[in-house]
């Protein structure tokens, strides 16, 4: 996609579908990942669908906002990276707030680089920070559709089983989302990650 506003404005259109419409996560017999911009350097594919498996992520680069709103902390994380010239990256980055006995919500998000040589580190104004985040395992659940509660519940259990089976801990939850509406629910990828110790 070559126009890079244009693109915010899909992607936000998905952000803000995703947390306000509830949805039916409809099985697609082989999902194939829709590819709309790059990902950072070195970064794995989304992926294998439908199960929990473990990954190994590279050190990288990301503007981070706190907000739970996903609208906001989109265009407030939009703002940044055209003020300074940074190339739009798939996916967005949502980190996930795990209270016990509630469902999973978005506390930060983040937009990544296209890698540790791009921009540099450190506030950009009052509500921007940009960071290294260090090379990492999660134990990963990737699907297609909606990003509802009851998907993102459904990708939380199978990590939190496989977690169990392999005697893993993890810090933390995020989430990516990595299309905008252009491309139909039903064919929209996510990524639920617990951040392993």
């Amino acid at each position: 996609m070559k126009n890079p506003t244009l693109l915010a404005a899909l992607f936000t259109a998905t952000l803000v579908s995703a947390c306000s419409q509830p949805g039916t996560n409809s099985s697609v017999a082989e999902p194939q990942y829709v590819n709309e911009a790059a990902l950072p350097k070195g970064w794995p594919a989304p992926g294998p669908y439908n199960q929990a498996t473990r990954k190994e992520y590279p050190a990288y680069r990301a503007a981070f906002t706190t907000s739970s709103s996903p609208n906001g902390g989109f265009w407030t994380l939009f703002k940044h990276i055209k003020r300074n010239n940074i190339p739009m990256t798939s996916p967005v980055e949502m980190t996930m707030k795990n209270d016990p006995g509630t469902a999973l919500q978005m506390e930060q998000m983040g937009f990544l680089y296209q890698s540790t040589a791009v921009g540099k580190t450190g506030a950009d104004g009052e509500t921007v920070a940009v960071r290294d985040i260090p090379a990492l395992s999660v134990m990963s659940y990737t699907w297609q559709g909606p990003r509802d509660e009851a998907s993102v519940a459904k990708a939380q259990k199978a990590i939190e089983i496989e977690l169990r089976k392999n005697k893993l801990t993890s810090t933390g939850f995020r989430l990516f989302g990595y299309n905008s509406p252009s491309v139909p629910r039903k064919k929209q990828t996510y990524e639920l990650q617990a951040l392993l110790k």
